[in-house]
């Protein structure tokens, strides 16, 4: 499988969101080289009065996923997401049994990848998901610096998120 071709896909629909004034992640959903499900952030631009946090990429994809026209085996799907998703979309992953989670830009302030599952009740604990991390990271990484220097964006603006991308691309920018 052709991860960066497939992640490209997802930075499609990243861009897509941040076009649209929203925080740039996307996500897609292959299955046999085919992409089953799309979805883009949505929520956090323009002047709401309240950000939606459960309009993530990955929620909206799983969404998508669930109105596909074709049989879906979730064991065989892959989804990639141009950020590292957070522990509601993580669980929501595992529990719709989806087979591998490749991902570009960690997320040192919600990424759920990383939780200990060994406590957790079965259904959790006992997913055999796999994760790949880190691909077309620096693509996804400026995204992100994009989103996070324009005045009128908002989101997460100064926290731990915003800090972390900024101090991550001056280290880029210094190599």
């Amino acid at each position: 499988m052709n991860y960066q071709a497939y992640m490209a896909l997802a930075l499609e629909q990243a861009a897509a969101a941040a076009e649209q004034g929203e925080f740039p992640v996307g996500c897609v959903i292959i299955q046999d080289g085919q992409v089953m499900a799309r979805g883009a952030r949505t929520g956090t631009g323009g002047n709401r009065l309240m950000v939606s946090e459960v309009d993530h990429a990955e929620m909206r994809a799983l969404k998508n996923l669930e109105t596909c026209q074709q049989p879906v085996v979730p064991e065989t799907c892959t989804i990639f997401c141009t950020m590292e998703p957070c522990l509601m979309c993580y669980a929501a992953i595992l529990l719709y049994g989806i087979g591998t989670i490749v991902y570009a830009f960690e997320d040192p302030m919600g990424g759920g990848t990383g939780c200990d599952r060994t406590s957790l009740t079965p259904l959790y604990r006992d997913s055999r998901v796999r994760v790949v991390r880190g691909v077309c990271r620096q693509k996804s990484l400026d995204l992100f610096s994009k989103f996070f220097n324009k005045e009128k964006n908002l989101y997460w603006k100064d926290s731990v998120l915003d800090m972390y991308i900024r101090k991550q691309q001056q280290l880029q920018d210094k190599n």
